[in-house]
């Protein structure tokens, strides 16, 4: 099959992850023939999101690494004399200390069979195509996931690849759903159904809280789309400004964050924010009240300002605040809910600016500052494929490569070569972190990531409405050790099953996963089964199923820390901890224009109406520049009780 791939491209791209996939379009959005390649069977990297069975697979597949042996080295006779070769990784070592728990009766779903894409909740022993769930770890990533199995050009009017088991269901993003049937692009109709039924029932859940086995997870595993790396979306950060420009948000939709809470004194509480959830707050006294949105309204427009922070410059934020006539508990709200940052590494200045950029992102889509796309973070890098195939980028999964090839006399790339021993020249050759040998990387001082992901069956905070996207900042244990970031995810946002929550953990590392992040677990959810639960300990969401792991952060590595690395090779990092992507945007446009100084970093699509075609040319739709079927709603918010989406679009009124 790689013979029928061209010998020759522009440039060449390994790896799927977020800031390659905007690369890659970006080049092909230029006139650039691109190559985007990807060992793995999924789109995504460790940007990825796997439905509950696609994720045990990766687990297993990370807690058993094996190290493949070069079976065949007959493509060495590809190289000339005066070339040498810098050989890539065949093993991905980004994932370490890998741990999953399961908080439930584990034997009672060793014969439960995980439904297929239904429409509907599916009916407990009803008839139908199911496979088991020990047939499911092996076939379902490869089936459902991957794209094609091997090379070949794509159809404009096709997504890049056959989605992820996360997109498989019915009800897929409009990223894989283009060429299907087509479905309402307003999610608040299409995204649940189920929500009509949690309406129904919410009186009788609230009296009686539903019991959720470990049986029913597995049998629910299409439902769930569950993210490697949890981030959200800031309303104005450059994401956002990304995809509105280049149009890309066309192919997703995103759900508003509803709440921002904060950890304090052993107990969660909402934090006001926004102007009207400050003065219609009950927890803050009518003096509180003033102190907080004076200073809100001083961090709006500080650098008007110096003489008020000047002389704390050399200070922490936290220093500063105690400054301010705040009292103890705004001061909290302000550091951990509102700026985000660390109490003792973050400088005044630092703080101004972060608390600006949450207060200026406030009210563009919603209450909060935050969005989050409908089936996971994993759709975002998708997103950016199907606009690099719309305009030619040919995309193969499964498809390794060996090394690259590099002219002893330039010191320049010329070429990879792939698995099938096929050579293919490029100009520029773009590679992810992961894909790097450890001896190109034997300088390179890598920082890691904590994490850990749990599916629980209420909600770390009560409220009337069970459809909510809350963000939570714990403080730090101890001197020396991180804040955690926790996302709780509800069922309307596409990740979990009904009646469960998926809630994302994420730190700098100090330790092992586990070690960071479990003694934040224990203060927030209960771990004992059922039959072991204390009477203090009914309030808190039980844990039904966890999993902890290590991830490379291989953001901020200087490009000379890696040793014999060609001039026209860009390496791209993993994610890293912060809560937005905005360094992943920054540092694929940072690479393009090191590539390509006088190209317009991806322009906005043409209007198919704008376009001239001679008569013997094809037809527009064949061109690669058809609009969607699905129009987007007109108005940037769409907001329902339980399941509202928010079509990302720039407002009018926005200038």
């Amino acid at each position: 099959m790689a013979d029928n791939l061209p010998a020759e491209f522009d440039v060449v791209v390994v790896g799927t992850g977020l800031p390659e996939s905007i690369i890659a379009a970006a080049c092909a959005r230029s006139g650039q023939r691109v190559l985007h390649v990807d060992s793995r069977n999924y789109y995504g990297g460790n940007w990825a999101s796997f439905s509950f069975s696609g994720l045990l697979s990766w687990i297993k597949e990370n807690q058993q690494k094996t190290d493949t042996g070069d079976e065949c080295e007959d493509w060495r006779k590809l190289i000339l004399e005066n070339e040498d070769v810098i050989s890539l990784s065949k093993k991905d070592r980004t994932i370490h200390h890998v741990e999953d728990f399961c908080f439930g009766d584990q034997d009672s779903a060793e014969d439960v069979e995980e439904a297929g894409a239904l429409p509907k909740p599916p009916v407990f022993g009803a008839a139908g195509d199911h496979e088991g769930v020990a047939q499911e770890l092996e076939k379902e990533r490869p089936a459902a996931e991957s794209g094609e199995s091997g090379p070949q050009s794509r159809d404009p009017d096709q997504a890049p690849g056959a989605e992820p088991a996360s997109t498989a269901e019915g009800n897929g993003t409009e990223i894989t759903s283009e060429g299907e049937s087509s479905r309402s692009s307003a999610l608040g109709e299409s995204a649940l159904e189920p929500g009509k039924a949690e309406a129904a029932s919410s009186e009788s859940s609230a009296l009686e809280p539903k019991k959720i086995a470990y049986s029913q997870i597995v049998r629910e595993g299409r439902r769930f789309n569950i993210d490697l790396v949890s981030k959200l979306l800031y309303s104005r950060g450059l994401l956002i400004d990304l995809l509105i420009k280049s149009n890309v948000s066309r192919y997703a939709e995103f759900k508003n964050a509803t709440r921002i809470l904060a950890f304090r004194e052993g107990k969660v509480e909402q934090v006001p924010c926004s102007r009207a959830d400050v003065f219609n707050s009950r927890q803050l006294s009518m003096v509180e009240k003033r102190m907080l949105m004076k200073f809100l309204t001083f961090c709006l427009d500080y650098e008007q300002h110096p003489e008020e922070y000047q002389e704390y410059e050399n200070s922490t934020f936290a220093r500063f605040l105690t400054t301010q006539k705040l009292t103890p508990s705004l001061q909290h709200f302000i550091l951990h809910s509102i700026a985000m940052v660390s109490e003792t590494d973050c400088g005044t200045l630092e703080g101004l600016q972060a608390t600006k950029k949450f207060l200026q992102c406030l009210g563009r889509y919603g209450n909060t500052p935050f969005l989050f796309p409908l089936y996971g973070q994993g759709e975002i890098p998708q997103c950016f494929c199907r606009l690099c195939a719309v305009f030619g980028g040919i995309y193969c999964l499964r498809h390794p490569v060996r090394c690259l090839v590099v002219d002893k006399e330039s010191g320049r790339c010329k070429a990879i070569v792939d698995h099938f021993g096929q050579r293919i020249s490029a100009n520029y050759f773009i590679v992810e972190d992961s894909y790097l040998s450890e001896s190109t990387c034997a300088n390179v001082s890598y920082r890691q990531i904590s994490r850990a992901v749990l599916i629980t069956d209420k909600s770390v905070l009560n409220t009337d409405s069970e459809q909510q996207v809350s963000i939570l900042t714990v403080p730090p244990e101890g001197p020396g050790k991180p804040a955690v970031c926790v996302i709780e995810l509800c069922s309307s946002t596409m990740t979990c099953m009904k009646d469960t929550y998926l809630v994302h953990l994420t730190c700098p590392s100090t330790t092992t996963a586990r070690e960071d992040l479990e003694p934040v677990v224990l203060k927030l959810f209960n771990l004992n089964t059922e039959e072991e639960m204390e009477n203090e300990e009914l309030e808190k969401p039980r844990v039904l199923w966890a999993v902890y792991f290590n991830m490379r952060d291989s953001s901020g590595v200087e490009r000379n820390a890696y040793d014999g690395l060609p001039s026209n090779v860009y390496v791209c990092s993993g994610p890293d901890a912060a809560l937005g992507n905005d360094c992943a945007v920054k540092q694929a446009e940072t690479i393009f224009q090191e590539m390509f100084p006088t190209e317009e970093f991806c322009p906005p699509p043409p209007n198919p109406e704008d376009i001239i075609y001679d008569e013997d040319e094809i037809a527009p739709e064949e061109a690669g520049f058809s609009s969607s079927p699905e129009p987007k709603p007109e108005s940037p918010t769409e907001e329902s009780g339980s399941g509202g989406s928010t079509a990302v679009k720039k407002e009018d009124d926005e200038e």
